[in-house]
C-alpha cells in the first residue's frame, strides 16, 4: 500500500543508535513510521549455533547493507550444488544480524518487522527470541516484536537464511535477504498491514465510483470511537473528493470500514498509455489529532474479459504484447534495488511490450511500483509447484502448510496496483490433467476471489502427461478464468470448439516461433496475447536457447552439461538489458513504433552451420564487419512493416524483396561480403521510405563510458547503469572487441556489479573487470551516502584510459 516515497526512507547507526528518518509522505501529525533497515548488518556464511544469542560476538563478520544476495558474490563453479538449474552459482547458510536502540518514544506503541523476501528458509530471532520461520523465498513476512523489544536499549536482530538444501529451483534464486526490510511503529490503534483495499466498481469515459475499504486493527484492551477521514487526490494533485466517518472499534480485533466515492467529471484512466495515479490519504484522528495515516496510490480502471471480445482495458479491446520474467537483476543477481527494477520496465516498455508475467514468483514490490508508474500490464504469478514438486527440495514440501498464506501475502500486498490485470495461481504444475489439478486449482482460485474478485485468475499449462491426452487439463481450466496455454497454442482451434468461452492466452511461446503465436492473437478475439519466454535473459536454467556448432550435443533444460554456460540465453534483451535482433522483429510484428531493422547471421569459421537450442535462436548481429570473410556469401535479414525492401551494398542495389504478412514481414538476402556500407531501405508502393545502415568498424581505438543516468541520489542504493563501448577512431562500435577491461571508482560509490551478456563468461559478476563481448560491457555504480562526484576510469591494453562522471545528490529531508 505503500508508494514509493515511503522507500526513500532511510535508518542508519549512530553512535549505537538508530537514527531513524520518517517520509515526509506521511502527515506531520501522524504518529506512524516507517523506517528502512536495509543498512548496518553483519554477514556470515560460518556455521553456528548459536549467533542468535544476543552475546554472540559479530566482530569478525563481514558488514553488508542490504538488499543483499551472497551467491551472486561467488564464483561459479560446476561442483557448486545449485547446478545447472541455478547457474552453478554457490548456495549454503547465511547469517544476518542487527543490532539498533529502540528508543523511549515507542514506548506503548505498535511495532512489527516486515522482510520483503528471503531465498530461501529464513528464521528470525530479536534478544534471542525465535519469532518464527518462513520458507518460501518470495513473500513478503513480518512479525510482532513488541513481546521481545526491550525499550531504550539495545536490541539485537538475527536472521538464519538456510539455502544449502539443493536443488530447490529450477532457475538462479540467489541466496539472502535480497529485498528491503522495513519497521513500522504505530499507536495501538493502527491501520491493519495491507489492510487498504481500493477498487474501481464502476468506470466510464465521464465517471467513475471507488471504494475504499480499510481494517482499522484496534491493539488497546477497551473499545474506541474515532474519525475516518479519506481524501481522494487525483494525479495532478488536486483532491477530488472528502469524506468523514463516524467509526468505534472493539477491543483487540479488526474492524472493516467502507467509503464510496463518485468521480464525476471525467477521471483519468489508468492505461500502458496513460498510467495515472490517483491516491487516497486516510487518517485515523481522534479529538483533532491525527492517531495513523497510509496514503495508497491506485488507477482508476477496469476489466472485462470474453472470448467474444477478448481482454478489455476501460472497455476497450487491446492484445497483450507479453514477456515472461525472473526476478534477477543479472549481475546484481536477486538484489532487489528500486533502480534495477524500474529500469527493467523501462526498457521492456521501450522495446514495445505492453505487458509482463512474473514467472514463476511474485515480484519485489519497487518493481510494481514501477509498473504502475510507467505503464506495464502485469500477471502476478504464485508459484511453480504446487503439492507434487519439480526438485527435491523445492516449495512442494511446504505447499500444504503454507500455500494460504502465501496467497494472502501476494495479494494482498499487491490487490491495489492497477498494473496487475491477472492473477496467475501456478505453472506447469504437475497436477494440471489430473483430480488433484481440479480440486487444489479451485481451492487457490476460489480463495484468491475471496481476497481479490476484481481481477481474472489464470494458470500456466503445458502438454499433458503421458498417456493422458490434452483435454485432460479441460477440468483445471475449468477454475480459471483465463486459460494459460505454454507452448501448446496449436490447440487452440480444437480448444475453441470444445468450449466455445474459453478465454486464451499464450502464457509462454517460442522465440523463434513469434510470427505464428502472434497470427494467432490477431486473428482470434478469444485469443488475448503473448508472452514470449522469456523478455529477458537470467541467470539459470544453463543452456536455454544456447547456440551451438553443428553436431554438438545440446541439452536445454538447466543440466550441468554446457558448463561454463551458467545462464538462459532466450531474451528477447540480453542480460545487460541490451536488445537482440528478435526484440526488433517483435516489436514490428506487434506494430509498435519499429518499421524497419536488419541483421546479419554469423558465419562459421569451418563453414559448418550453427544451431540453436529449442528456445533460442541462430547467432546473428546488426554488423557489417566480418574480416577474414571477404567474398563469401552472409545471410542479411530484414524485418519490415513496409511492404517492400532493398538492400544496398556501397550504394549498388543487392535486391528487393517484399515483406509483407505473407512474408512474416522479413526478407532474407544473401551477400558476397565486402568491407563498406551495407544499407535496408523500406519501399512503400514504390516510395523509399525509412532506411537502416550498417558500416564496417575499423580497429579498436578507445572505450566510451555512458551513464543512463549522471546523477542519482546519495542514499546508499541508487544506481547508474553505464553502458561500456569499444570504438574505432571514427566512434563507431567494433563488435569483434573482447579486450579485458579494468575499472577503477572514486568518490561516494562504489563498483555493484560487471556484466557483458555472455553467458560463457567465468569472471565475478562482482568484481572491477569485464571482457568486452562483441564490444560491449556494462559497469553498475551504486552510490554510497555521501553527495558528491563519482568518477569511473575504464582501462585496456592498448587503448587509452576512460572516464566517466556521476554526481550524486543529497536525499531531501
Amino acid at each position: 500500500m505503500y508508494t514509493n516515497q515511503f522507500r526513500a526512507v532511510f535508518s542508519a547507526l549512530f553512535c549505537g543508535v538508530l537514527v531513524l528518518v520518517a517520509s515526509n509522505a506521511i502527515g506531520a501529525e501522524s504518529s506512524r513510521e516507517r523506517l528502512l533497515m536495509d543498512f548496518g548488518w553483519k554477514f556470515s556464511t560460518d556455521k553456528y549455533d548459536d549467533a542468535q544469542a544476543s552475546a554472540f560476538d559479530d566482530s569478525a563478520w563481514r558488514d553488508v547493507d542490504l538488499p543483499h544476495d551472497w551467491s551472486i558474490e561467488g564464483k561459479i563453479a560446476k561442483d557448486n550444488r545449485m547446478g545447472g538449474p541455478g547457474g552453478f552459482f554457490p548456495s549454503g547458510l547465511g547469517w544476518y544480524r542487527r543490532s539498533f536502540t529502540a528508543p523511549q518514544t515507542w514506548s506503548g506503541k505498535q511495532i512489527t518487522i516486515e522482510f520483503e523476501g528471503v531465498y530461501m528458509n529464513a528464521d528470525v530471532w530479536i534478544n534471542g527470541q525465535h519469532m518464527g520461520s518462513h520458507p518460501y523465498g518470495y513473500t513478503t513476512f513480518s512479525y510482532n516484536l513488541i513481546p521481545y523489544l526491550k525499550i531504550g536499549e539495545k536490541n539485537m536482530l538475527a536472521v538464519r537464511v538456510d539455502n544449502s538444501k539443493q536443488v530447490n529451483s529450477r532457475w538462479y534464486s540467489g541466496s539472502g535477504i535480497y529485498r528491503h526490510v522495513w519497521l513500522t511503529v504505530t499507536e495501538p490503534i493502527h491501520f491493519a498491514t495491507w489492510g487498504t483495499y481500493i477498487t474501481t466498481p464502476e468506470v466510464s469515459d465521464d465517471k467513475a465510483k471507488v471504494k475504499v475499504k480499510n481494517i482499522v486493527r484496534n491493539d488497546s484492551a477497551k473499545p474506541e470511537s474515532l474519525t475516518i477521514v479519506t481524501e481522494i487526490v487525483d494525479p495532478d494533485g488536486k483532491t477530488v473528493g472528502t469524506k468523514q466517518l463516524q467509526i468505534k472499534l472493539s477491543a483487540n480485533a479488526d474492524n472493516s470500514f467502507t467509503q464510496t466515492f463518485p468521480l464525476q467529471d471525467r477521471p483519468q484512466l489508468w492505461s500502458p498509455e496513460t498510467p495515472k495515479l490517483y491516491r487516497a490519504i486516510t487518517r485515523l484522528t481522534t479529538g483533532g489529532k491525527t492517531v495513523d495515516e497510509v496514503q495508497t496510490p491506485f488507477g482508476v480502471r477496469s476489466i472485462k474479459v470474453s472470448a467474444e471480445d477478448g481482454f478489455q482495458l476501460n472497455g476497450r479491446t487491446i492484445k497483450l504484447c507479453g514477456g515472461c520474467l525472473h526476478h534477477d537483476n543479472g549481475c546484481l543477481g536477486a538484489v532487489a534495488y528500486d533502480r534495477a527494477e524500474e529500469r527493467r520496465v523501462e526498457l521492456l516498455k521501450a522495446a514495445g511490450f505492453n505487458a509482463l508475467r512474473t514467472a514463476h514468483n511474485p515480484p519485489s514490490a519497487a518493481f510494481l511500483d514501477a509498473c504502475d508508474r510507467l505503464g506495464m500490464l502485469v500477471i502476478d504469478e504464485s508459484f511453480d509447484c504446487w503439492e507434487k514438486g519439480k526438485n527435491w527440495a523445492d516449495y512442494g514440501q511446504y505447499f500444504k502448510e503454507w500455500w494460504q498464506r502465501d496467497i494472502d501475502a501476494m495479494v494482498l500486498r499487491d490487490r491495489n496496483h492497477p498494473s496487475i490485470v491477472m492473477w496467475s495461481i501456478g505453472n506447469e504444475v504437475p497436477e494440471r490433467d489430473i483430480p488433484d489439478g481440479v480440486r487444489i486449482g479451485k481451492i487457490l482460485a476460489d480463495h484468491v476471489r475471496s481476497i481479490d474478485a476484481t481481477r481474472p485468475i489464470t494458470a500456466a499449462n503445458c502438454w499433458a502427461t503421458q498417456p493422458r491426452v490434452w483435454s485432460d487439463i479441460d477440468g483445471l481450466f475449468a477454475v480459471l478464468d483465463i486459460g494459460g496455454y505454454n507452448y501448446t497454442l496449436d490447440n487452440d482451434q480444437s480448444d475453441h470448439k470444445r468450449v466455445p468461452t474459453r478465454v486464451m492466452v499464450a502464457t509462454e511461446s517460442f522465440p523463434n516461433a513469434a510470427f505464428d503465436y502472434w497470427r494467432r492473437v490477431t486473428d482470434n478475439s478469444f485469443i488475448i496475447g503473448d508472452f514470449v519466454w522469456t523478455a529477458l535473459d537470467y541467470l539459470g536454467e544453463s543452456g536455454i536457447g544456447r547456440q551451438y556448432a553443428a553436431g554438438e550435443r545440446i541439452i536445454d533444460h538447466g543440466r550441468n552439461d554446457h558448463y561454463p554456460y551458467h545462464g538462459a540465453y532466450c531474451g528477447d534483451l540480453d542480460l545487460t538489458c541490451l536488445r537482440k535482433p528478435i526484440s526488433y522483429y517483435r516489436n514490428i510484428l506487434w506494430n509498435r513504433g519499429e518499421k524497419l531493422y536488419m541483421t546479419v547471421y554469423e558465419p562459421s569459421a569451418d563453414g559448418k552451420p550453427m544451431k540453436a537450442a529449442a528456445w533460442g535462436l541462430l547467432p546473428s548481429s546488426p554488423s557489417w564487419t566480418w574480416p577474414g570473410f571477404e567474398g563469401k556469401d552472409l545471410k542479411v535479414e530484414a524485418y519490415s512493416s513496409y511492404d517492400k525492401v532493398r538492400l544496398y551494398l556501397n550504394e549498388k542495389l543487392i535486391g528487393e524483396l517484399p515483406t509483407t504478412r505473407a512474408e512474416q514481414f522479413r526478407a532474407t538476402f544473401t551477400v558476397p561480403y565486402q568491407p563498406g556500407t551495407l544499407k535496408a531501405v523500406g519501399v512503400q508502393g514504390d516510395k523509399e521510405m525509412g532506411e537502416n545502415i550498417l558500416r564496417t568498424a575499423g580497429e579498436p581505438a578507445q572505450v566510451r563510458l555512458t551513464p543512463d543516468r549522471t546523477t542519482i541520489r546519495a542514499d546508499g542504493q541508487d544506481l547508474s547503469f553505464v553502458a561500456v563501448e569499444v570504438l574505432d577512431k571514427e566512434g563507431r562500435l567494433q563488435p569483434n572487441a573482447d579486450a579485458q577491461i579494468k575499472f577503477a571508482v572514486s568518490g561516494p560509490g562504489v563498483i555493484a556489479g560487471l556484466d557483458n551478456g555472455d553467458m560463457n563468461n567465468e569472471d565475478s559478476y562482482q568484481g572491477n573487470q569485464r571482457k568486452a563481448y562483441h564490444g560491449r560491457a556494462l559497469v553498475v555504480v551504486r552510490s554510497s551516502r555521501d553527495a558528491g562526484e563519482i568518477k569511473l576510469s575504464a582501462a585496456a591494453q592498448n587503448l587509452p584510459e576512460a572516464s566517466a562522471r556521476i554526481k550524486t545528490r543529497p536525499v531531501e529531508p
